[in-house]
């Protein structure tokens, strides 16, 4: 794992989107698709309509959820109503290059599997994401994959639902894909996850960010978070 260390929010946000541009532009080069999956958050929002300025092969990118709150489908909570607003409204991005995740579904065990599928369809099978953004909660999550949570133990399964957390169940990506992504690419703002970066950082398999693998990872902290990190 690689941690690097900027002044500000808007400075990892800054930083996040020039490096994604790049890996971009090299994966499109060399592979002729790039797919990327996004967390929610408000400093991801920043990056993403940073992105927008930034020299990408849009019509090259596919883009998939990490996770979303089963909620109506203009809920402002909702990652996707973002996610929309700052890549659909500001890019070239199409419609159908952005696979939102069926959480108005009556079935949504159903709904994660047939998420599950089309993942399999435009990624390989097993799919593998090229670029994973996570994002990290005072409480050791990721994703949505929360402490307690039944999720943290399936490995035959992409993508499931969740229990309620925060007052939302949940759909997510779960740790066979995400750990199969070529690259992870954290974004963690805030003196609130000092302390969780500190035990991110040593490897702390007691928080579920601890699970996910270090060795294509690496994580983008403003100057607040990084306030516990004792120096290399």
């Amino acid at each position: 794992m690689t941690i690097e260390v900027w002044a500000n929010v808007d400075a990892v946000a800054r930083r996040a989107a020039a490096l994604i541009a790049t890996e971009a532009r090299a994966t499109v080069a060399a592979r002729g698709r790039f797919f990327i999956a996004f967390s929610g958050g408000r400093t991801p929002w920043i990056m993403l309509r940073a992105l927008a300025y930034e020299d990408v092969p849009w019509e090259n990118l596919h883009v998939v959820q990490v996770d979303e709150r089963v909620a109506p489908a203009d809920h402002p909570d909702r990652n996707i109503v973002q996610l929309r607003a700052s890549l659909r409204d500001h890019t070239p991005l199409r419609a159908e290059q952005l696979y939102a995740m069926p959480v108005e579904a009556s079935d949504l065990e159903f709904a994660a599997a047939q998420y599950g599928q089309t993942l399999r369809q435009i990624a390989a099978s097993p799919p593998v994401l090229d670029l994973v953004h996570l994002g990290l909660g005072p409480d050791g999550h990721t994703a949505s994959l929360a402490p307690g949570d039944p999720i943290l133990e399936l490995g035959d399964a992409d993508v499931a639902t969740t229990g309620l957390y925060h007052g939302w169940r949940r759909m997510s990506l779960t740790y066979p894909i995400l750990n199969r992504a070529r690259q992870i690419l954290w974004l963690v703002t805030g003196d609130d996850k000092a302390s969780v970066l500190a035990r991110l950082r040593k490897g702390d398999a007691s928080i579920p960010a601890g699970r996910i693998r270090r060795e294509r990872a690496l994580v983008l902290a403003d100057q607040t978070a990084a306030g516990l990190l004792e120096p290399h």
